[in-house]
C-alpha cells in the first residue's frame, strides 16, 4: 500500500516473516529467501465464520495460520459440512493448489477470529524453481494432509459415534494417572466438532449427554471433565 507509512509495512513485514518462520516450510531457510517470499504475502484478518475460500474458486496461492483455527471442509451430498482438518497457528494449507490445480478443492471457514498470511503462488515457485529442496518439505506437508485425512476416515468407517467421540478425547489430554480427572476445553465449536467426528451437531449433543448421564464426563460449557477414564477406554474400544 503505497501510501501507508512506512513504520506499519515494516510492522507487517515482520509480522508475515515470524509466521513464515513458524510453518514447517520455512523454517530453515535463510532471511533473505524468507524476505523475498513476505514481501508479496498479505495478511488477512477473518471473524468467526468468514469464509476464506470455497471450493472450486481460483486458486492464487496457499496460507499459512498467524493466530485463531481455519476449519477446512466439504459439503457431503446430503448437505453436511464434513471437516477435513482444522489449521492452527504455524501451520500451512491449500499447499496443492500449487501442484494440481487451479482452484481450491474445499471450502475454508474461520472456526474463531484468525488471522492468515496469503503466500502467492507464483512467488513460492520462483523460490521453489532456486530451491528444489522445498518441494519434497511442500510434498511432505501434503502427506501429513493426507495421513489425517486418512486416519479420519479410518475413524469414521463402521464406528459408533461413541466411540469417535471418546477416542478423540483421549487424544486430548496427556497421560495422566486413572485417578485422576483431566478437564479439556474445546479449541473449536460443537458444530466443527461434530464435523470432524461425521456427525451433526444433535448426535454429537445427544452422544455428550449420554456420557454425562453414564458420568463418564462431566459438561460445563466448552469444558469437559473426564471422571471415569476407564469407562471412556472401553467406549473408544468398542468393548463398552
Amino acid at each position: 500500500m503505497s501510501g501507508e507509512p512506512r513504520h506499519l509495512r515494516e510492522m507487517r513485514s515482520v509480522a508475515i516473516m515470524a509466521t513464515l518462520r513458524q510453518c514447517r516450510l520455512f523454517s530453515d531457510l535463510s532471511s533473505e529467501d524468507v524476505n523475498e517470499v513476505a514481501g508479496s504475502c498479505a495478511i488477512r484478518s477473518l471473524a468467526r465464520g468468514e469464509t476464506l475460500f470455497r471450493e472450486g474458486t481460483p486458486a492464487e496461492g496457499f496460507y499459512v495460520v498467524r493466530s485463531g483455527a481455519i476449519s477446512v471442509f466439504r459439503v457431503t451430498p446430503d448437505g453436511r459440512e464434513q471437516i477435513i482438518c482444522v489449521f492452527h497457528p504455524g501451520e500451512s494449507f491449500a499447499e496443492v493448489t500449487l501442484a494440481t490445480t487451479e482452484s481450491y478443492p474445499a471450502n475454508a471457514v474461520a472456526a474463531d477470529a484468525s488471522q492468515v498470511i496469503f503466500v502467492r503462488k507464483d512467488a513460492f515457485i520462483a523460490l521453489v524453481r532456486r530451491k528444489p529442496e522445498l518441494s519434497l518439505r511442500m510434498l511432505a506437508s501434503m502427506s501429513m494432509h493426507l495421513k489425517h485425512l486418512v486416519q479420519m476416515l479410518q475413524g469414521l468407517k463402521g464406528r459408533q459415534i461413541e466411540a469417535r467421540l471418546a477416542e478423540w478425547l483421549l487424544a486430548q489430554i496427556a497421560p495422566c494417572a486413572p485417578e485422576s480427572s483431566p478437564t479439556i476445553k474445546l479449541g473449536v465449536t460443537k458444530k466443527i466438532l461434530a464435523g470432524q467426528l461425521g456427525v451433526t451437531s444433535e448426535t454429537l449433543s445427544r452422544t455428550l449427554a449420554r456420557l454425562r448421564d453414564e458420568h463418564v464426563i462431566a459438561v460445563d460449557g466448552p469444558r469437559i471433565t473426564l471422571l471415569d477414564r476407564a469407562a471412556l477406554e472401553a467406549f473408544a474400544s468398542g468393548t463398552r
